[in-house]
């Protein structure tokens, strides 16, 4: 068995953990659902009314990061404070995965998209920092939703 990483990500999802892996796992190559556990029966406990069969502690890899889930029902919700980035290594790269991932257009600024489970993603150019050297470069990504490369490169 591979060992996990150190410090890993562990996301709240309200019922649909198992939906959300095994949509990750389509979007990011070298990715794969690790384990589920699920809740036991409900009767055993008052803390696991309604989630039979729910996912108790779900773990998988994106791309090489290690990743636990679990459902915990609606107490806890994703916010902004909260986001992963994803460095493309060109326009391509960026439009597949803002494709993938954007779901929520009023949540889009410079690089960042909220995908259908209220996850924060920064798609960005790897070079990001090179393409921001100037203010006009700066005033451009400022504007832009998802990120288009020539459009920094010609600011």
């Amino acid at each position: 068995m591979a060992e996990l990483s150190p410090i890993q990500p562990c996301l709240w999802f309200n019922d649909n953990a198992r939906e959300a892996m095994e949509y990750y796992v389509s979007v990011f190559p070298n990715s794969r659902i690790t384990s589920i556990d699920e809740y036991p029966d409900e009767s055993l406990d008052e803390h696991f009314a309604g989630m039979s069969g729910k996912v108790l502690n779900g773990q998988f890899t994106l791309n090489g990061v290690d990743f636990v889930c679990l459902d915990g029902g609606p107490a806890f919700t994703f916010n902004e404070s909260i986001s992963f980035v994803i460095s493309c290594a060109d326009q391509a790269e960026i439009d597949s995965y803002w494709a993938a991932l954007s779901h929520v257009p009023e949540a889009e600024q410079c690089g960042w998209c909220k995908d259908r489970f209220g996850l924060s993603w920064q798609i960005i150019p790897a070079n990001m920092g090179e393409l921001l050297g100037r203010p006009e470069q700066i005033q451009v990504m400022m504007g832009q939703k998802k990120i288009v490369i020539d459009e920094l490169v010609n600011a």
